[in-house]
């Protein structure tokens, strides 16, 4: 039994004090009791850790390598993709574990205790699949048995390059299988994730409109009824055209008419959506996975927050391309490019609760649906997912509840987390991760080897 006992703690209840937390040896809480004397490990402010819902962890290796304009004028998410597509190819499994531990240990550092990798790089460049079909998707479970992150695994769907069914390039053809073999790599990344913790959990993840047949797409929830779903979304504007050209409807549009999506479902990115599309897509019970500094990164759009968390449409947020893996950040980039849109402040706070508040209490909830994960709540049953803020700080010198979580997102940044736990599995003391030097060795080893990537 593990115990942590903290000044301050957010409970579903609403903030509590003095409050005890003790963990069972699975790693779920057994016990919650505020008012309690001081015993186990100490804290000034205890949060539940949420669910970072959205991840490529080999674009890492990437960050800072596509900051420069090619000959085409109009550099754009387009583009990038294309670079994206040459730096895979360079890519090992030995790479991909070793920058993918990197990743979770970064996302343990910053605040969230679940990783949910939307895992699309499968086979070997020119697209012959390894010998084991799985090797990459255990290669994402090695990584996460080092860093004791909680691991969600989505093998990626891929078929085709485009709605018109045209063949995958170069790069994409890593990513390449029939329905018939994707059951097949399904079945061996849920087989990868049995050497982890019972807290492991998988899904399933057609890509795109674009990469996926029309007719497997609408019988997608029927050919794996269980589990999450994800899907990117209505991410970009010739997306968008692509879609309506070949489906007589807007991405949203198409997808709610002839796909049954419900709550197993989490839709990435939907930056172009229209205001009725936002409402109809938000009564779904579908959770929008918002990756809010990627999206500005690759010039998505702006997804539409304000309407859609008014219309109680679930919330969760992600890392995506993991240029820059900061949870604090992500909360914050989405309320500002609310406020740049509109010309107002405080774009998603309530009369009730504070911005801060509001949009972290939508993401602990939105991610624990998105994965099936019975996390985001500091209570008898769930798992261990922790986190605690340095109330030492200068940043929340005098702040307390509400506000202490405005002053994080706002004011301060991820160095304010000291301590995390993943089912009750400490990973991160004094902001720093357990196996930390170890990690970021591999992971410049790497760097070293595809240092002419691109």
């Amino acid at each position: 039994m593990k115990t942590v006992w903290a000044k301050t703690a957010l409970l579903p209840t609403g903030w509590a004090s003095r409050v005890r937390i003790d963990i069972d040896d699975a790693g779920r809480i057994a016990s919650v009791r505020p008012n309690a004397p001081e015993a186990g490990t100490r804290a000034g402010l205890l949060l539940p850790a949420p669910v970072n819902v959205h991840s490529h962890a080999f674009q890492r290796a990437m960050a800072g390598l596509t900051e420069r304009r090619g000959p085409n004028p109009n550099d754009s998410f387009w583009t990038w993709r294309q670079l994206m597509f040459r730096f895979l190819d360079r890519l090992t499994p030995d790479h991909v574990e070793a920058i993918a531990a990197f990743v979770q240990m970064e996302m343990l550092e910053a605040g969230y205790a679940t990783n949910t990798e939307f895992h699309y790089l499968h086979h070997q460049p020119g697209g012959v699949p390894y010998e084991n079909l799985a090797e990459m998707s255990e290669r994402i479970a090695a990584a996460a048995q080092k860093t004791g992150i909680g691991i969600c695994l989505l093998p990626v769907h891929y078929e085709f390059g485009g709605c018109d069914g045209r063949g995958l390039t170069a790069g994409q053809i890593r990513f390449e299988n029939t329905l018939d073999r994707f059951h097949e790599l399904h079945t061996g990344a849920v087989k990868a994730l049995s050497p982890l913790p019972q807290d492991s959990s998988y899904g399933v993840a057609p890509h795109s409109l674009r990469a996926v047949g029309e007719q497997n797409l609408k019988s997608y929830g029927d050919l794996f009824p269980t589990g999450p779903i994800h899907m990117h979304l209505a991410e970009q504007i010739p997306e968008v055209e692509e879609v309506m050209k070949h489906r007589g409807a807007r991405p949203v549009t198409w997808a709610l008419e002839n796909m049954n999506i419900g709550d197993r479902w989490c839709l990435i990115h939907c930056t172009q959506m229209t205001p009725h599309e936002t409402l109809q897509l938000a009564r779904s019970g579908a959770v929008a996975g918002l990756c809010p500094i990627t999206e500005s990164s690759l010039g998505d759009g702006i997804f539409d927050a304000v309407r859609w968390m008014d219309a109680e449409g679930a919330t969760a947020i992600g890392s995506d391309s993991n240029i820059r893996i900061a949870l604090a950040e992500e909360l914050r980039t989405l309320e500002y490019s609310q406020r740049l849109r509109d010309g107002t402040r405080a774009a998603l706070a309530t009369y009730e609760f504070s911005t801060g508040r509001r949009m972290f209490d939508a993401i602990l909830k939105g991610g624990a649906q998105a994965t099936g994960r019975k996390t985001g709540r500091l209570e008898t049953g769930y798992w261990g997912d922790m986190l605690t803020l340095d109330t030492t700080s200068e940043h929340l010198s005098g702040r307390t509840e509400d506000t202490a979580l405005d002053a994080w997102i706002f004011a301060g940044d991820d160095r304010l987390v000291t301590n995390v736990w993943s089912a009750g599995r400490h990973m991160v003391k004094d902001g720093r991760h357990s196996a930390r030097a170890e990690i970021v060795a591999n992971y410049l080893r790497t760097l070293d080897a595809l240092q002419d990537a691109l």
